[in-house]
């Protein structure tokens, strides 16, 4: 196993998800839950299942388009969002 590369994808996912939307939502789903722990276990089951759903649609698309193109559509798909959210008045279009 790459123990780098596990790494890197750790810090990555955990870092980008902290005050994620997805975060927000466990926190607002165990503070209003009688059970926290059936929140806490939904969550982390939703996130691995996305990871994995995330982990082999790369895989998949990896074979079909080289590095740079991928990583050049997600460097668009990131500057979008980024032109969303800093000029929201675009989306009234």
């Amino acid at each position: 196993m790459d123990w780098q590369l596990l790494g890197l994808s750790f810090i990555t996912v955990f870092l980008a998800e902290i005050g994620d939307k997805s975060q927000l939502a466990a926190i607002a789903l165990g503070g209003s839950s009688k059970s926290p722990r059936a929140v806490f276990f939904g969550s982390i089951t939703a996130l691995i299942l996305a990871s994995f759903l995330g982990v082999i649609a790369g895989g998949t698309i990896a074979q079909f388009l080289p590095t740079k193109v991928l990583k050049a559509m997600a460097a668009i798909g990131f500057a979008m969002m980024a032109l969303r959210l800093l000029w929201p008045e675009l989306d009234e279009d």
